[in-house]
């Protein structure tokens, strides 16, 4: 499912039109500077904790060596923040095959 199909699905459920679907869906998770509420709360530092869901948070990797794959030569790969998502339990029992 791309974006568009989301959008269109959030419509059909909800009853709303596709342009107020649209602007459901960008205030949820959008990417661009104010816009999504999660990356905003992401950005701040905060997690997003949907009950059942899952949770979206920031993680972090510490810096570490690596190697140039070319020459061979020991790198430093620096520390780095990460967006991540853990499913919550009923989605996990959801999917379960």
């Amino acid at each position: 499912m791309n974006k568009t199909e989301l959008i269109e699905r959030v419509a059909q459920k909800t009853g709303l039109t596709m342009k107020d679907a649209k602007n459901v869906v960008d205030a949820i998770f959008s990417t661009q500077p104010k816009n999504g509420i999660i990356a905003n709360e992401l950005k701040s530092g905060r997690k997003v904790q949907i009950t059942g869901f899952g949770t979206f948070q920031i993680r972090r990797r510490k810096k570490r060596e690596g190697r140039n794959p070319q020459t061979g030569a020991t790198i430093e790969i620096p520390a780095t923040k990460f967006p991540a998502f853990s499913a919550g339990r009923a989605l996990k029992d959801r999917v379960k095959v």
